[in-house]
This record gives structure tokens, sequence and C-alpha cells, in this order.
């Protein structure tokens, strides 16, 4: 993949009801609809740290393939795809937690699960767990560990932010979520994951962890929203290398975003300051990253869009006989 075109860093439609998260740009639709652009910014550790040709379209054309394949276990928000990086959706009223799933210790940010039990933490957002666990080792089974949002790709407009982690336990009692209701989502989440686990393992890829969002329908419907199973949401690791780098104590060959944190990690960036600029080998390196899950995990070949990105955008949106 050679002369990359640039990347679409944001976007300003004719539209109402404009909302920036840290990469979808979204805006008002009549009928209970909004329409989401996703944008090629990257975010680490909480911060957007740059762009990545092709991201947002394999995040929004991944997302809308796992939402056609979930479908069966829970209802999600999508209506269309008019463009590689637009998707109209439902509109919701978003719950105020993220929903991580975990089926392996890793991280590198403050927050990770790693972190805090390499500190000697064993008790972790209501979870015991046991000695003896090596990084990216995989837990006895999986575990959610909710987090608050910093900012969500349906709201906010700093696009910065810093996830606040949470138990089960303290979802409901101080009541982010309703009892029932929390303890469907909790269902769904770990079914979706299974989902997840399942396919990741055919295209030869684990799925470590994940996060996903869910929202409400005026009707008070529950849907499955923002992202999933992208290499944004989620750390996908190549499962024929998993093995051999964990005997000589190396870290896994992924194909997400986590390659990205640890290089900002190891030039002393965990969220605080000015972060650093990120190579070009980095930014293309990443991009083949993405493109790869979106291609293992679908089965098919990744098309890329029409560049230049925004005026694509403008005028598949113009087209729209209802926008």
């Amino acid at each position: 993949m050679t002369a990359l075109p640039a990347p679409l860093d944001d976007i300003d439609l004719p539209l109402p009801g404009r909302r920036s998260g840290k990469v979808r740009v979204s805006y008002d639709l009549p009928n209970g609809r909004r329409l989401f652009v996703t944008t090629d910014r990257l975010s680490a550790f909480d911060r957007i740290i740059g762009s990545i040709t092709y991201k947002g379209q394999v995040l929004n054309e991944l997302s809308a393939w796992w939402f056609e394949h979930t479908a069966d276990v829970v209802d999600n928000h999508l209506i269309d795809v008019p463009d590689p990086n637009v998707l109209i959706a439902h509109d919701t009223v978003p719950l105020p937690v993220e929903v991580v799933v975990r089926r392996y210790i890793t991280g590198v940010t403050g927050t990770s699960l790693w972190t805090r039990y390499a500190a000697g933490a064993r008790e972790i957002d209501g979870h015991r767990l046991p000695d003896g666990l090596r990084k990216n080792a995989k837990l006895p089974a999986p575990i959610i560990t909710p987090t608050t949002k910093g900012t969500s790709s349906t709201g906010g407009a700093s696009g910065v932010g810093h996830d606040v982690p949470l138990s089960c336990a303290d979802v409901v009692d101080t009541g982010l979520v309703d009892r029932s209701l929390w303890a469907e989502v909790c269902d769904v989440a770990l079914e979706v994951f299974r989902r997840g686990t399942h396919r990741g393992r055919d295209a030869g890829l684990i799925l470590a962890d994940t996060k996903y969002e869910f929202g409400v329908t005026a009707d008070g419907r529950l849907l499955l929203i923002d992202e999933v199973h992208t290499p944004d949401s989620s750390r996908w690791w190549v499962a024929a290398t998993y093995h051999e780098r964990m005997s000589t104590g190396r870290e896994p060959e992924s194909l997400d975003k986590e390659v990205v944190r640890r290089a900002l990690a190891d030039a002393g960036f965990t969220g605080d300051g000015p972060a650093p600029a990120l190579a070009d080998e980095v930014r293309e390196a990443t991009t083949r990253r993405y493109v790869d899950a979106f291609e293992r995990l679908t089965g098919t070949d990744f098309q890329p869009g029409r560049s230049p990105i925004g005026p694509r955008i403008t005028a598949a949106v113009a087209a729209l006989e209802n926008p």
C-alpha cells in the first residue's frame, strides 16, 4: 500500500445538530435518525493524537458488518451506509457507561487491567483476580469492567477526557443504569463478545478485549450503537504467533492501535502534556493493521473509497432523498 491519500481529519456538513467526538462527527436527521461520519482521527490515552488514512472507512464498514452479524443477539442502530465513511442510524439516548469485556489481562494505560494488577491490586473493578498472572495471559473467564465516558462519539466537543473505571455494582448503586437494564446489557455484551471470539478464531485472531456502547430509543428499545469489534474498540491479536511471543516475553502481534499506545508510552507520553508526532512509518503500519483486521474478519477485500474524502461525503449526503 503506497502513496496513501490524505486522511479525513474533520468535516462540516450543512446539517443541524452537529456533535463532535474523538473520532465521529454526527448530525440530526428527520424521523428520529442521526448521521455519523467516521473520520480518520486516532485517539490514544483519551487524547486525539493524529490521523490514519483509511481508518475511518475501516471502522465504519467493519462496524456495519458486525451490526449485521450480531442483529440476532441484540438490535442495533444501523439503518444505512450511504458512503464508506457514513452511517445513518436510529437516534438514541446513550447509556452513560462503556461496557468493557476482557478475556486477557493486558494494557499500558494507568487504568488498564495489567497496570493495576502489576502494581499489586487483586480486587479490580469488582473482580477478584488470582495471583501469578502474566501480562497478556488469558483470564479464567471473560469479565465486564465498565467505565464512565470521558467523551463519546455522540456528544462532547473537545474530543478529550478520561474514562473512570467502575464495577458493575457501581453502575447500579450510583444510578447510572437501572438494575434490570444493566443485567440485560451485561448478558448481551457477553454474548456479542462470544460471537466476536468465535469469528476471530475462524479468522486466525484472538479477541483480547473490547468495549461496547448501548443506547435506548424513545420507545425504550435497547440498541447496540457506536462501533463493534473494530481495531479502535478492540484488541485483536494474531493467534498464530501468540504462544511463541508469550514464551519469549514479547508483546502479542496486534492488529489494532495498541502498537501506537506502546510507541507513545515508550516516548514518555501517557496522556499528559503535548503528544509526540507519529512517524510516517507508524501511520502507514497502522493503516496496514486496520485493513488486515478488516479483511480477516469480513473475509472480503478492502476497497478504498474515492479521494478526496470530504467532497465525496458531501456529495453522498446531498444525494440523500431525505437528509
